[in-house]
């Protein structure tokens, strides 16, 4: 008969992996560039949208429908695009002058910011707001009953900004030693 103090003990040990300070520096360093080219990555998106639509550029605007040829940014897809509880209120607002310019200044701000990899609270902020917004357009999404790529990209934007991932390839180290900054560190 076997009591309590004489069973075996046959547990699984895993082997201590010695991870090195090198490896560790190593891994660091290829994070931080995981995020830049991610930042870099999401900052061409909404820099192209941008660029699409205010010159007509033929990928997603035609030149004649170009906001510097008198086209509304907004109009074709909050007047055509949207569906669900909203649609109502994106309906009433496509085309409209301040939508129109609140858009494209939400577009062009949150992409140069990315880019530049200065400015991320802000840009994440507003980033989320614009990209909610787009999401709650059309509601609910073709490919999910809640998610599409309007939430991922906020999530990211915020892990951006949380991971201070303008500090590589950017120059948010740079600006977030400016006296402004340090003064007001929602810049950051």
């Amino acid at each position: 008969m076997t009591t309590a103090a004489h069973k075996p003990a046959h547990r699984f040990h895993m082997p201590r992996l010695h991870v090195s300070a090198a490896t560790t520096m190593t891994r660091a360093s290829a994070v931080r560039y995981v995020w830049a080219t991610a930042r870099l990555s999401l900052g061409w998106v909404f820099l192209w949208a941008f660029l699409d639509k205010t010159f007509g550029l033929g990928h997603e605007t035609a030149s004649k429908q170009a906001w510097i040829n008198g086209g509304h940014p907004t109009q074709g897809f909050l007047k055509m695009g949207t569906k669900g509880p909203f649609a109502g209120l994106y309906h009433h607002i496509a085309g409209a002058a301040w939508a129109d310019w609140l858009f494209m200044i939400g577009l062009a701000g949150i992409g140069a910011a990315l880019v530049l990899g200065i400015g991320m609270r802000v840009a994440a902020s507003a980033g989320v707001l614009l990209l909610v917004m787009m999401w709650s357009a059309m509601l609910p999404p073709a490919n999910n009953v809640f998610m599409d790529d309007h939430l991922i990209y906020a999530l990211l934007i915020v892990g951006l900004a949380l991971a201070s991932a303008g500090d590589t390839l950017g120059l948010g180290r740079w600006w977030s030693s400016t006296p402004l900054v340090r003064r007001f560190p929602i810049l950051k």
